[in-house]
């Protein structure tokens, strides 16, 4: 199975970067791929002030991409999006993933929130405008079953755990991940997600500079059950592509078999 991580550099302008996820997922299908990826809000990566207003899972965010999929024929996993939330100071940082025919195949809601002080750093509080999802998502994609993330999620390994406990082959990780974090700990992360559960990780990120003053780390990657970076995209927006190795997969569990040997 070919599969695509999509990187670009979301800002205050919706329609401009829809034109640009609509373009790269072209590049992708052009390439043969059987998914692609796309990063963290997708559709805006701007200030607060002037972001598009939160839709339901059927809205036009959902009809864009289901769209796209449909005229593509290819799996499109669409990063995430404001979802209108629980009461009207929340929404919800929202995955919808979309089969070949372009009807919705999986939704998932961000579990983990990021709420991070750094003195002179940076100030980040996800969970002043956003609800924690429930629940964790899986979704059948023909060969293989996605276990679905987002972003600082990342950064707890028992959600991974308990998806590969409930049959995930890859874990999928759209990010706009911090550069201050990122250079330090993203790849880590990801290999490290990809070994202890023996899965690929297909992570697809923002890249570069958005307002207000944040810039994110970008590289988006696929790394193999062995923690092997197998494709890696250098720092502009674009395509990178991989294929699945199955049977790897499938012979990495079988010689190092961690999952069937744990205890707890």
């Amino acid at each position: 199975m070919r599969v695509a991580v999509c990187q670009l550099n979301a800002r205050d302008d919706r329609a401009e970067n829809l034109r640009v996820a609509r373009s790269l997922l072209q590049r992708a299908a052009d390439g043969g791929a059987d998914l692609a990826v796309l990063p963290e809000y997708v559709d805006y990566l701007g200030r607060a002030a002037s972001a598009p207003k939160p839709e339901p899972i059927d809205g036009e965010f959902a009809s864009f991409f289901a769209d796209a999929a449909r005229e593509l024929g290819m799996w499109v996993h669409a990063g995430s999006f404001h979802e209108i939330g629980p009461d009207p100071e929340h929404t919800y940082n929202t995955t919808l993933v979309f089969d070949r025919s372009g009807h919705l195949a999986a939704t998932y809601r961000k579990i983990h929130l990021y709420d991070v002080e750094i003195p002179g750093r940076v100030s980040y509080q996800e969970s002043a405008t956003v609800a924690p999802g429930a629940s964790t998502q899986l979704v059948d994609l023909e060969r293989i079953r996605l276990g679905l993330s987002i972003c600082y999620d990342l950064r707890f390994p028992e959600l991974y755990r308990a998806l590969a406990i409930d049959g995930a082959t890859v874990l999928v990780v759209p990010a706009a991940f911090m550069l201050h974090t990122g250079r330090d700990h993203w790849e880590v992360l990801l290999r490290a997600r990809a070994i202890e559960n023996q899965c690929y990780v297909l992570a697809a990120g923002q890249i570069g500079n958005h307002d207000p003053e944040r810039t994110c780390f970008g590289r988006s990657m696929v790394v193999d059950p062995w923690g092997t970076v197998v494709a890696q995209a250098p720092d502009v927006v674009g395509v990178t592509f991989a294929d699945l190795d199955l049977e790897r997969l499938g012979e990495i569990r079988q010689t190092l078999p961690s999952l069937a040997n744990r205890r707890i």
